[in-house]
Parts: structure tokens; sequence; C-alpha cells
């Protein structure tokens, strides 16, 4: 073996294990945060289930809100992933609209992290919590703005404003699926399926 080449290997091993000390990190504070909230993590907390100095951390994130902000990109991002494969192309815009819809509010609601995030906002009201629920929100409002503009150049349903008609979309389907099961016996999925076609479908449809 040559010099150069033991560098090499020594170059690539310190990466290796930079990127998995970063990942090991990244998975401390999630836990953190769905444990404890985000108000009440701190960096000792993180450092101690990641199991580094709370030094090694800043090496990697300057400070506790891009440590957060991170772990939510990355729910953002496997949140669409889910409501993408729920999409079938061979199948209409309503039945994908709600396969979509459904996935993604499931994913928020099995979701550890987002249901401590929704305890945090409603009982403490913290500001940067409320600024990530409204980025689910938005992500979740244009990923359904996209596919309608879509539906309606494909001439599947109506001309209509995209922006309001996904609001309205998401807002019943939460309605649905949260707010009417509080004080009532939940509705299931083709029943949701079902009421979306008659107050909604009949309505947008060209046929």
């Amino acid at each position: 073996m040559t010099i150069l080449f033991i560098w090499s290997m020594c170059c690539e091993w310190r990466i290796n294990m930079a990127i998995d000390r970063r990942q090991e990190i990244l998975n401390a504070a999630t836990k953190s945060f769905s444990l404890f909230g985000y108000k009440a993590t701190t960096m000792d907390q993180v450092a101690k289930l990641a199991n580094v100095g709370k030094g090694t951390i800043y090496t990697f994130f300057k400070n506790k809100e891009e440590l957060f902000d991170e772990i939510i990109m990355k729910l953002i991002s496997d949140m669409e992933k889910a409501a993408t494969n729920a999409i079938d192309e061979d199948k209409s815009f309503r039945e994908n609209v709600h396969q979509a819809l459904y996935k993604m509010l499931e994913f928020r609601l099995e979701h550890q992290l987002t249901i401590k995030l929704f305890q945090e906002e409603r009982d403490i009201g913290t500001p940067i919590v409320q600024e990530v629920m409204q980025k689910l929100e938005q992500s979740i409002l244009l990923f359904i703005q996209e596919k309608i503009e879509r539906a309606i150049q494909k001439g599947e349903i109506k001309k209509c404003d995209p922006e309001i008609t996904a609001f309205i979309l998401l807002k019943l389907y939460v309605a649905l699926i949260f707010d009417w099961e509080k004080n009532r016996k939940p509705l299931q999925k083709e029943e949701i399926a079902n009421l979306f076609e008659l107050y909604v479908f009949h309505g947008l449809s060209n046929r």
C-alpha cells in the first residue's frame, strides 16, 4: 500500500464516521423532540441520547433551531413520498386525491413527533412549533394544488382556483377525520370517500 492510498482510506473512514455521527445526533434529537416537545428539549438531552459531547453536536448544527429544521424537512419529505406512493396514474383524480390526502393525514396522526408537536402547539403555543405546523399544512396544500392543476389540464375536472380548492379539500378532510370523531363514532375510509363524492366531486366532475 502506498502512503497516498492509506491517506485516502483514512479520509474516507473519517467522512463515513462523521456521516454516521451526524445521523446519530439527528436520531437522538428526533427522539427527544418526540418525547419532550421542542421547548423542553435541550442540547444536553440530545447529547446524552446520542452518547456524544455537546460540542460534537455544534460541529454539525449551529443551534437547536437548525437541528429541528432539518428533522422537519425530512418529515415533510417522508410525508410527501407516502402520498406520492399512494397515487396510481391509472386511477381518477378523485380516487387519487382521496388516497393521497388520507395517507398524508394518517402519516401525521401516526408519527410520534407530529403528535407531540400538535400537543405543544395546542397547549403551549411555542412560536417555532406553530411555524412548523403551518409549514406542514402548506406542504400538503401545495401537493394537492399541483394535482388539481394537472387534473384541470387533463380535462378531468372543471376549471377552478387550485389554491382555494386545495384548501377546501384539506379542511373538509381534516374535519371529517379529526373534528367529527371528537364526539362521534369515527368515519371509515370508505365513508369519507363517499362523502367527498357526494359533496365535492359531483360538483367538479365534467361527466
